[in-house]
């Protein structure tokens, strides 16, 4: 009888701290950029609003800046914001863009736990376009960061063109 009071007391106390009370409504962020969902949808392509509008996830290995290395600057997809220069890009093997650092103030962090698991996510501090992950397994020389980024929620800026 003990065990059963027992075991019934502790489930009721991780029943009342259910994952369903993390995802709490949190208080609307306010961004410089913001759009309707349907002026988003006219002006991104069906990927990118996936990816951008609702925290999707691009297919590993599908994007071309994945092997981009060339100088430049890459922007947010939405709104042109500069996020990452290209000396911060290194190859994670991942199949996602991956930098070791972000352009300080232009990207935003949160917390995701959709997989079941917390997660920072990143997102543009300009829009709130959802970018990627940070996770603290990169460049130990560097920053031991690991900025995960979704290709297709940026806009690679060739030096020349800046």
């Amino acid at each position: 009888m003990k065990k059963i009071v027992i075991t019934t007391v502790i489930s009721l106390f991780f029943s009342c701290n259910s994952s369903a009370q993390k995802n709490e409504t949190k208080e609307k962020e306010t961004f410089t950029v913001t759009k309707t969902e349907a002026e988003w949808k006219e002006i991104l392509t069906e990927q990118q609003y996936y990816v951008l509008r609702e925290a999707g996830t691009e297919r590993p290995f599908s994007s071309a800046l994945n092997k981009n290395y060339k100088k430049g600057v890459y922007h947010c997809a939405a709104c042109n914001t500069p996020l990452f220069k290209s000396e911060y890009k290194f190859d994670s093997g991942t199949g996602w863009p991956s930098f070791d650092r972000e352009i300080k103030g232009n990207v935003a962090y949160g917390t995701d736990t959709k997989i079941g698991y917390t997660r920072d996510e990143e997102h543009c501090a300009t829009c709130g376009g959802h970018l990627g992950h940070v996770f603290n397994d990169g460049p130990q020389e560097t920053t031991g960061k690991r900025h995960c980024i979704n290709g297709v929620a940026l806009k690679f800026v060739a030096e020349e063109d800046e």
